[in-house]
């Protein structure tokens, strides 16, 4: 069965050839022109996806992202923005998207990021044997990663630092778990990308330093070490200092 996909874009020029451009990739597509169509569409046909634009009259896409977030649903979401600046990108993941494209974007990056968050939603296979690393893992009520502090959940999807719970958005989960299934070694970006998107969008892409940013934000406590440590040209590394 085809994926479906739940499109939000009141630009009907940008409406009209993302929808074509989905149908021909093998998406069964649902295209709306606002966010009160979009919310009315998700609440009584679900799709695998929704892709939002975030700026469109009445409800806009930020909305329509905290009422799916609020009413439990876990749908993944994928921004469309003209808004450029890190804080409205932030703005995006703190009202539940997943990940976000810039316009004018590529219709292949379009593709690209729909593929790695169908992928996230997929069953993941049983894992070959224990992770290498300073993890310790642990099964209660499910298989548990332990590292710098930190516990991850991976079949109920929560984690902890200390006895404080983190409230995780779909991406910052997977980022989490990649950085502490592999905590004190040196993660360069390409690699970062490939495990959670799937694809390198390159060196001029600023995804990547969003979601890690954003997700030291919600890791860091006063007065207790900083948890994930930037390598300057390389990328991203877990570690208690």
């Amino acid at each position: 069965m085809p994926h479906t996909v739940l499109l939000a874009e009141d630009d009907r020029a940008i409406r009209h050839a993302l929808e074509r451009a989905l149908t021909l990739e093998g998406y069964e597509v649902t295209a709306v022109a606002d966010g009160v169509e979009a919310l009315a569409q998700a609440h009584t046909n679900p799709p695998d996806v929704l892709v939002l634009d975030v700026m469109m009259p009445g409800i806009d896409g930020l909305q329509v992202c905290r009422v799916l977030r609020a009413e439990g649903d876990r749908t993944p979401i994928l921004m469309l923005t003209a808004l450029v600046e890190t804080a409205d990108r932030i703005a995006g993941l703190d009202a539940g998207a997943d990940d976000y494209v810039v316009k004018p974007f590529d219709v292949e990056e379009v593709f690209a990021r729909l593929r790695a968050l169908l992928r996230r939603t997929s069953p993941a296979p049983a894992a070959a044997g224990p992770p290498e690393g300073p993890v310790r893992e642990a099964a209660q009520g499910g298989r548990q990663l332990e590292a710098a502090g930190l516990r991850v959940d991976l079949q109920a999807r929560r984690a902890w630092r200390g006895r404080r719970e983190l409230e995780l958005t779909r991406t910052e989960f997977e980022l989490l778990e990649l950085l502490v299934r592999n905590a004190g070694i040196v993660l360069d970006h390409s690699t970062i990308y490939d495990r959670i998107w799937g694809y390198d969008f390159g060196p001029g892409s600023k995804n990547l330093a969003v979601y890690v940013g954003y997700l030291r934000r919600k890791l860091d406590e006063p007065g207790a070490p900083q948890l994930i440590h930037t390598v300057r040209g390389v990328g991203y590394v877990l570690r208690e200092d």
